[in-house]
């Protein structure tokens, strides 16, 4: 959910938090000149690389390359969200918050209150055109969609006209930068005005669980060039992470019940027309862990049914993982000679749509098709590898009743014996572990712990990086802003260059959209897309310009540094050379000066 902390109450609580005070609760800090310095808590190491000054407020590890401030570091170590460590924070210096935020609150409430009235506008405008149009109208009515599932979901119309939604809302009296704010309109590049974002599309209202129109998903009517689906940019009433399609029908009518996760607008639609109340899609982007607390707050069992295609196989690998960390054992519902729910339900209808339902998958048992499907077990090396992939999955069984049985059933399909599969699942190496002390007592208590194998933690510019392509993917503005600030070639890890320069090329062709920019990448890239795309960082809006500033900061300044130890090195070779020529002598004084360059860029960006 949004944050309700402005930049000014931020700023006291990060002022009133002295980082030396803050940080030698945690970490054993030693005085070096005007710096303090210790053991990096975020990564092995026995000589310290930590540094802390109090006159910058700042920290940094030059091991590791974590740094920030003392919001960043409550975060980091703690592993707390950025509202519970500003919350932390105000306790410890005694900042009355609740007292502060009411004359806030009262300020977001009324401008929430705008937005949302706004947009409740421009549903009726949309449906009012879709009442009036027969070439609208007409499709609808193709796609079997009677009046009752049009007033249910108030379906609409925007008009091909590049102002008439704009020119609508002004009439009302709304202000341009209030219809902007909630991505209804883009700015023209040369800034000489504003367009509508949605044309001559079927409209689908986005409705949250309190009945309130949040954002428009827009889909053609006739191929054009365009993007199939459009959808509204996260505003300050609405984050697709935060909500589902369809969840006001669900909270309506279905509390309960099964919830069938669909990954489409139709989709939800569709299965509502023969009578299904109880689904909802994710909203272009893949399944978050706040859409699966919502579902959870209206649901009983969970049922994935995406598309069948590769694409959709994948979506509902990584929908099960986020449910299964939210403790949900959903069931994947596979579909069989149709691409989608929508045409499913359509062609064979609903007792076919429940006999299929009634064979859903459990989340190992897809695993295990989804792994054959992959590897050829008539081969030696086939079966090795599947094995190796399955195991990684049994290893989360806590039952020990159900890894055997799933033992059983591995070990029949491959032709290896149980017993060679269970040494296999014995020698699986611990991942993803981490060292949680809430305070300095706790972690001497810990000390005689034995720990598991710690991974290699990320350097804080790879961090960075893999931020920026999270929100650069989330949101075309963010995009914008950030493409003439950083290029491709900045980034430094060779794996997120190549993706941000395929992102890059995508974006000035069309909007993006997760299932169809994956196409476009090489088979090794599309892992690391989808570890980028299930990135949750959660950003108040106010604060979303001065986080985008510290993660191209991050880069900028790594890049930076790389250059320049490149840089001496190329002046140790020129030093060590017995004789010199004029032309070394003059590349000497030009790498000299391009480091006095370098440095004071650093200190710029410091």
């Amino acid at each position: 959910m949004p944050y309700n902390f402005d930049d000014e109450m931020i700023d006291e609580i990060r002022e009133k938090n002295d980082i030396v005070d803050v940080i030698s609760e945690y970490v054993d800090l030693t005085r070096t000149g005007s710096n303090y310095k210790g053991i990096c808590p975020f990564h092995n190491e026995k000589t310290p690389s930590f540094m802390v000054s109090p006159n910058k407020q700042i920290f940094h590890c030059f091991g590791c390359g974590e740094g920030g401030n003392v919001i960043t570091f409550i975060m980091k170590h703690l592993n707390m969200d950025f509202v519970d460590t500003l919350n932390l924070l105000a306790s410890r210096v005694n900042i009355d918050i609740e007292t502060k935020k009411t004359k806030r609150n009262k300020e977001l409430e009324d401008r929430n209150k705008l937005l949302f009235n706004i947009n409740k506008d421009s549903a009726k405008y949309f449906y009012e055109n879709l009442q009036n149009n027969k070439k609208a109208l007409s499709y609808i009515r193709e796609r079997g969609i009677d009046e009752s599932v049009i007033k249910s979901y108030g379906l609409g119309y925007a008009l091909p006209d590049w102002s008439g939604l704009l020119e609508y809302l002004l009439h009302k009296g709304y202000k341009i930068k209030d219809i902007h704010s909630l991505g209804l309109i883009i700015q023209r590049k040369d800034k000489s005005g504003y367009f509508d974002r949605f044309r001559d599309r079927i409209i689908f209202p986005i409705i949250n669980n309190r009945g309130s129109v949040v954002g428009f998903g827009g889909r053609i009517i006739e191929k054009n060039g365009q993007p199939k689906y459009l959808n509204s940019s996260d505003s300050p009433i609405f984050n697709k992470g935060y909500n589902l399609y369809g969840i006001n029908i669900l909270k309506k009518y279905a509390r309960g019940k099964d919830v069938i996760l669909v990954e489409g607008y139709m989709d939800v639609i569709s299965l509502y027309k023969y009578g299904i109340r109880s689904s909802v899609a994710s909203l272009g982007t893949s399944l978050t862990e706040n859409q699966v607390k919502l579902i959870k707050r209206y649901g009983k069992d969970v049922y994935l049914c995406y598309d069948s295609d590769e694409a959709g196989k994948k979506a509902t690998n990584r929908a099960l993982e986020i449910l299964k960390k939210e403790d949900v054992e959903a069931k994947v519902i596979v579909l069989k000679d149709a691409k989608d729910p929508d045409e499913f339900i359509n062609k064979f209808g609903l007792e076919r749509f429940y006999e299929t339902m009634s064979n859903a998958l459990p989340y190992m048992d897809f695993k295990i098709q989804l792994y054959k499907e992959r590897h050829d077990l008539n081969i030696s090396e086939g079966r090795i590898d599947f094995i190796k992939e399955i195991v990684t999955e049994l290893k989360k069984i806590k039952s020990p009743v159900e890894r055997d049985v799933y033992l059983d059933k591995i070990s029949k399909e491959t032709k290896v014996s149980k017993d060679s599969i269970k040494e296999e699942l014995k020698y699986l190496p611990i991942r993803n572990y981490k060292d949680k002390y809430i305070n300095k007592n706790n972690r001497d208590n810990n000390k005689d712990r034995i720990k598991p194998v710690i991974n290699r933690l990320e350097p804080g510019y790879t961090i960075a990086e893999k931020n920026l392509l999270y929100l650069i993917c989330k949101d075309k503005n963010i995009y914008e802003s950030v493409k003439t600030q950083i290029s491709p070639e900045d980034f430094i890890t060779e794996e997120y260059k190549k993706i941000a320069e395929r992102l890059y090329e995508y974006y000035e062709n069309e909007e993006f959209l997760f299932k169809t920019f994956e196409k476009v990448l090489n088979d090794n890239l599309i892992g690391t897309l989808e570890n980028i795309y299930n990135t949750q960082i959660n950003i108040d809006a106010s604060q979303k310009n001065k986080v985008l500033e510290d993660f191209i900061k991050t880069v900028k300044i790594k890049k930076l540094e790389n250059k320049k130890v490149a840089l001496k090195e190329r002046l140790k070779e020129i030093d060590l050379m017995d004789s010199k020529s004029e032309g070394d002598v003059e590349k000497f004084k030009s790498i000299c000066l391009q480091l006095i360059n370098i440095d004071k860029e650093l200190k710029l960006h410091q």
